[in-house]
């Protein structure tokens, strides 16, 4: 009889062993799925922020491209806001001399984000007298006639402008945008 109740006693050490193993397992497959939930709000959010960004950025492309139709003299600096000649570039491909803080460059404000923005003529001189070899230009091919006669002209042409934006968010988060715009006929 004593045997008998000294095996009992090992196989209930035996269970409740395993139960421990297995409420261990449990736990830190809990714990796993609790993680992958974080990561995949926190992912999930991030997409969110970048599309705001985007959709707020455009608001930015479309105020400086007004502005730079709205020059007068394309040749000279408006402000912080606009260069005639190409701007020095960091690694990024983002103009290096442009100091973001400053008060000058033009701000608006998109629901909780702040959109900067700075333009620059794809020119390597400020007074340019051949655009077709100073800037980047946008040539239309015209329809050509086909009569006989002299040479139909050079088709028109249009210079290009380099369009940063950055947008930044109330925690600070910035986001960069860039686009290149035709200013037609000039």
């Amino acid at each position: 009889m004593r045997l008998r109740t000294l095996k009992r006693r090992a196989e209930r050490g035996v269970t409740m062993l395993l139960v421990l193993i297995l409420l261990t397992v449990m736990l830190l497959g809990g714990l796993a799925l609790a993680r992958m939930v974080e990561v995949g709000t926190l992912s999930g959010g991030n997409v969110a922020y970048r599309e705001a960004a985007l959709q707020a950025s455009e608001v930015g492309v479309n105020t400086a491209f007004a502005a730079v139709n709205a020059l007068t003299n394309e040749n000279s600096a408006a402000g912080s806001w606009y260069s005639p000649v190409e701007l020095a570039k960091d690694n990024n491909g983002l103009p290096s001399t442009v100091n973001w803080s400053n008060n000058a460059i033009p701000a608006i404000t998109v629901g909780t984000m702040t959109v900067q923005y700075v333009a620059e003529r794809a020119c390597t001189v400020a007074n340019v007298t051949y655009p077709l070899r100073q800037c980047l230009v946008k040539q239309i091919p015209q329809p050509k006639s086909q009569k006989a006669g002299p040479e139909p002209p050079d088709p028109p042409h249009s210079k290009q402008f380099r369009i940063t934006v950055r947008v930044t968010n109330q925690k600070g988060t910035e986001t960069f945008v860039q686009a290149l715009v035709t200013r037609e006929g000039s």
